[in-house]
């Protein structure tokens, strides 16, 4: 006996609930991008337009969010015969390399407005509109942030992040244009937004790490896997004498995982067969989504040491 079973994946979110998520952040950056142009130009802020150029850079991280949630709501097809999941992990690396991008270009403008120098005014209008920035942000990300953890998608929790940060940011900035105000001294303006491209690069190389973890198909965390071996373990009074090879990565939201799972002399085909339904819906509760395959062998063929302990039926 040497087959696979291939399961049929756990239910997944409806299509459109994670880009109606998405747009929502489009629509957000957009209006706060206007704003803080308008309030950079009126004040002559260089940290004001430079949260304008993190906010651009959110923007098009949303776009690519986006546009990379559809798509990984399309289903398998003959060219992508594992699914679209991994558009959503490709994204997530592009936001945290358009992250630090926009960092090395604050870092430029404000180096360069130390140098030359600059007057910052007309703070009153600057000062509202990050309050309000702030408040935006804030909601926008804790939306996103609940999405992200209910469909397991990492382009939302990117997204979400980049709004944090941006929020965090634009605390700091309106903290620098109050201090302008009272103290008078200009270079506090350059500074702060030499500390906020500091903090721009700390969250993009977070999600550049987060991303190129599951596009190199790095297995699930211990947790996880330990779940899916308790799962196993609890079959041994219906047959399962032991698995081996067990390998576990994820793509998107979902996880995939196959192992071989060895059945006691005497199990015929068919009661392996419905006993691997059962420990694909075990595991499938245990890890939300997970497509699982099982390759079933004979008792034989268990390697020492992964042996499942014969458990007595449970009531008997």
């Amino acid at each position: 006996m040497n087959s696979a079973v291939k399961h049929t994946p756990a239910q997944r979110p409806a299509p459109g609930a994670r880009s109606g998520a998405a747009a929502l952040s489009i629509v957000s950056n957009s209006t706060l991008i206007l704003l803080k142009v308008i309030a950079g130009s009126v004040t002559g802020s260089v940290a004001l337009l430079t949260e304008a150029l993190h906010s651009s850079f959110d923007l098009v991280a949303s776009v690519v969010a986006f546009v990379s949630v559809r798509k990984a709501d399309e289903p398998a097809d003959a060219d992508h015969p594992y699914g679209h999941e991994k558009f959503e992990d490709m994204a997530a690396a592009i936001e945290g390399m358009l992250i630090l991008v926009g960092s090395g270009v604050i870092v430029f403008e404000s180096v360069r407005r130390l140098v030359v120098g600059g007057e910052v005014h007309a703070l009153g209008f600057g000062i509202v509109v990050l309050a309000i920035s702030i408040a935006v942000n804030l909601v926008v990300s804790a939306r996103l942030s609940a999405r992200a953890q209910e469909t397991g998608s990492p382009a939302l929790e990117a997204d979400a992040s980049h709004l944090r940060t941006d929020a965090a940011t634009s605390a700091g900035v309106l903290v620098a244009l109050v201090l302008v105000q009272l103290t008078g001294e200009q270079w506090i303006d350059p500074v702060v937004a030499l500390l906020v491209a500091a903090s721009i690069v700390v969250a993009g190389v977070r999600i550049l790490r987060s991303s190129s973890r599951v596009l190199i198909d790095e297995a699930l965390p211990s947790a996880e896997l330990a779940a899916i071996e308790e799962e196993v373990l609890g079959f041994g009074a219906q047959g399962v004498a032991g698995f081996h090879k067990l390998r576990a990565r994820r793509a998107g939201a979902r996880r995939y995982v196959d192992m071989h799972v060895q059945f006691r002399a005497g199990t015929t085909l068919e009661a392996a067969h419905a006993t691997s339904h059962a420990l694909q819906d075990a595991i499938r509760r245990r890890l939300a989504g997970a497509d699982v395959l099982i390759h079933l062998e004979p008792e034989g063929s268990v390697v020492p040491g992964t042996e499942v302990p014969l458990l007595p039926v449970s009531g008997g």
